[in-house]
């Protein structure tokens, strides 16, 4: 999934349903997995779906110009991963969180 800082190692997500921009085009990540798969072995990709970035600019927060759409009103604890500084989910956004898959 394509994100903004890459010593996240991926994990600031700012864009649900594009590849990181390091993993080539979309038509160059199928055929590196369609050459693996040929080989035999299997291709897990990490989604992740516990929290995103918090960025206003290149992520999904305040999309809607409110930070309760996506994500846990107000940005108090109940609604912050204090270690990674990102924003997590409300969970009633689970239509959207599969719809990538």
């Amino acid at each position: 999934m394509q994100h903004a800082c890459y010593a996240s190692f991926g994990y600031l997500v700012t864009s649900f349903f594009a590849i990181s921009s390091q993993c080539g085009t979309p038509e160059e990540l199928k055929e590196l997995i369609d050459a693996l798969h040929c080989t035999g072995p299997t291709v897990l990709l990490d989604i992740v779906h516990s929290h995103a970035c918090k960025n206003d600019l290149d992520g999904i927060n305040e999309f809607d110009r409110t930070d309760h759409f996506h994500f846990h009103e107000g940005g108090n604890l109940k609604g912050r991963h204090v270690l990674l500084d990102s924003h997590l989910f409300n969970y009633g956004m689970s239509r959207f969180l599969l719809s990538d898959l």
